[in-house]
């Protein structure tokens, strides 16, 4: 069992530094049922009392999972206009974290899928640093000349944002703070290289949630589209597209935006193939990760293509590569680091365990 101390910590971190909330406001805690496998036993209660002994009105709702769910059900929605603020324990928030909630309450999503990583450095870096970090990251990439995203596995694309192509993110608080705001993806052409497994988003859950990827898959990439698959899957691949468009009713071709971890301590140490749904709601933050949100013209989509230590490139800078962020790369970064020593630390010391089969790699099996 973690300490708790360091789960009051991770819990304050949240409702405080990330949330803005005082004690005494009014937080309701929309979470799943232990045993449905995907948050962990015990984080709920955990978080509840940990809220409550800062001195937070909880409000405690168990809800089963839905795959197909679009809205939060009646009494969900009820409950968060009672709230100040709704965290979500629950793949819930991750489904309708990109559609406005339309509720007179601020919305949260806990990404520490249990005790262990919320307790961690994971819960406890200054939520604060995080978001000074991703701001630095989002004005970086803002307008930029050119935007080169390459991958050891042979991803090689590239092109610029214009201001007109800007995205917007979740209508939730993320917690932890891990990904930089989504690049739109309609001013990139080039190659996606993608192995081990296609991927669902968390937008929806379906079967099969992941596909099988054989040696290397290329995605040819013009101006934001997928214009074809090369490799021995690229069969299955076309197929697994036009199969879950057709049941969404969406563009299989779109690919909307991109972004890439910056989280040092996101941490997935089960293989992926332990649970691809698990992993694709708790590993994305890992800085050795880049994901694009495709098939649907919307982030997050519907099926997620993940780059394995991916390299950025910005007006010729470096800002991520081999499994590390270029902080002090950035305008703004080596004041923010001197600001926050903690993230400093751990940016240079990086948690690398995201979910790589033995032997390294992501890996269907």
């Amino acid at each position: 069992m973690p300490n708790e101390s360091a789960i009051n910590r991770a819990v304050r971190n949240l409702l405080q530094n990330g949330a803005g909330l005082h004690s005494a406001t009014r937080v309701l805690i929309v979470h799943e049922p232990d045993d449905a496998g995907y948050y962990g036993a015990g984080l709920a209660k955990s978080v509840e009392r940990a809220a409550k002994t800062l001195g937070y009105d909880i409000e405690m709702l168990e809800c089963p999972f839905v795959p197909d769910l679009v809205e939060p059900p009646g009494r969900v929605a009820r409950a968060m206009v009672r709230s100040d603020l709704t965290l979500f324990l629950a793949r819930m928030g991750d489904q309708i974290r990109f559609r406005p909630h339309g509720q007179d309450t601020a919305v949260a999503i806990c990404y520490a899928l249990d005790l262990e990583l919320l307790a961690s450095d994971f819960g406890e870096l200054d939520h604060r640093a995080m978001r000074t970090l991703r701001d630095l990251i989002d004005r970086t990439l803002r307008g930029a000349k050119t935007i080169r995203v390459t991958c050891p596995a042979g991803t090689e694309l590239e092109g610029s944002v214009e201001p007109q192509d800007a995205t917007g993110d979740t209508h939730a608080l993320r917690f932890p703070l891990s990904v930089y705001t989504p690049v739109s993806a309609v001013g990139f052409s080039g190659t996606i290289a993608q192995r081990g497994f296609l991927v669902g988003t968390g937008s929806r859950f379906y079967e099969p949630y992941a596909v099988p990827v054989e040696e290397t898959l290329f995605i040819r990439v013009d101006k934001g589209r997928i214009a074809g698959f090369d490799g021995p899957s690229a069969e299955t691949a076309r197929a697994h597209y036009l199969r879950i468009a057709e049941r969404f009713g969406v563009d299989p071709w779109v690919i909307h935006s991109w972004h890439g971890g910056i989280h040092p301590a996101c941490a997935f140490p089960d293989r992926a193939s332990a649970s691809f749904e698990r992993w694709s709601g708790g590993a994305f933050g890992n800085t050795r990760l880049l994901h694009f949100h495709t098939c649907g013209a919307y982030a997050p989509g519907e099926i997620c293509l993940n780059l394995l230590d991916p390299t950025v490139v910005v007006n010729g800078t470096t800002i991520q590569a081999a499994g590390r962020i270029s902080a002090d790369a950035l305008s703004g970064g080596p004041e923010t680091l001197a600001a926050f020593g903690r993230l400093r630390r751990m940016l240079a010391n990086p948690v690398m365990h995201c979910g790589e089969a033995p032997g390294g790699g992501l890996s269907f099996r």
